[in-house]
């Protein structure tokens, strides 16, 4: 059995999320394999500078603060967000999750996938710029340098597009959304935020019908 977990990096509710799945694949990591699948929230017509969507992240990161106890930081709040150039699309975020998946022997993509929200929301990473990936890349004993030359493949480029196919095929409007894959059948466990207890009881009662 596999969880999949479809999430974008630039998804405020899934970063609010990312303490509750790493807490969930920590619990279950010996019975459980995990895949985290990019779901290009922000492409196409959607990039464009934060400054446009200011107005309505200062307002909503306080209802994801109170919801799920996660903080966003000045970094991103006093910085990134006021100074308001910075191009926010899902596409180098993604591209690095490939980068990741394709070279990670551990299982860590949730933890990776928190560790690129937690560079966005908290530390204030600006989407493009890759150095950035790089250095994220390390806290995994991953080759910072040989991982920004990779961003730079449209290989990976074409495996995150494979990503948001996925997602869409799936049937996903919204994130995060959590299935469960049992012999090439997915079944939803839930989307948008839920604590703990809900994910883990969601699960349990699914994974016991599909027995």
């Amino acid at each position: 059995m596999k969880i999949v977990y479809v999430y974008d990096a630039l998804c405020g509710w899934c970063y609010g999320f990312s303490p509750v799945m790493t807490q969930f694949q920590e619990k279950y990591k010996d019975s459980l394999d995990f895949e985290v699948i990019s779901g290009g929230m922000i492409t196409g017509d959607r990039i464009g500078a934060i400054g446009e969507v200011a107005g309505y992240i200062s307002w909503a990161y306080k209802d994801v603060e109170k919801a799920t106890g996660v903080k966003f930081g000045s970094d991103f709040l006093d910085k990134t967000l006021k100074e308001g150039s910075a191009i926010f699309t899902s596409i180098p975020l993604s591209i690095a999750l490939s980068i990741f998946k394709e070279t990670d022997t551990t299982g860590n993509s949730v933890l990776f996938a928190a560790e690129l929200q937690k560079a966005i929301y908290y530390d204030g990473l600006e989407p493009k710029d890759l150095q950035g990936y790089g250095k994220i890349a390390s806290k995994f004993e991953i080759d910072s340098a040989n991982f920004v030359e990779k961003m730079k493949e449209p290989k990976y480029r074409k495996l995150a597009e494979a990503d948001f196919e996925k997602s869409s095929t799936f049937g996903v409007t919204g994130f995060p959304t959590i299935f469960i894959e049992v012999e090439g059948k997915y079944h939803k466990i839930g989307s948008g935020y839920m604590p703990m207890s809900q994910l883990e009881s969601n699960y349990l009662r699914i994974k016991n019908t599909i027995k």
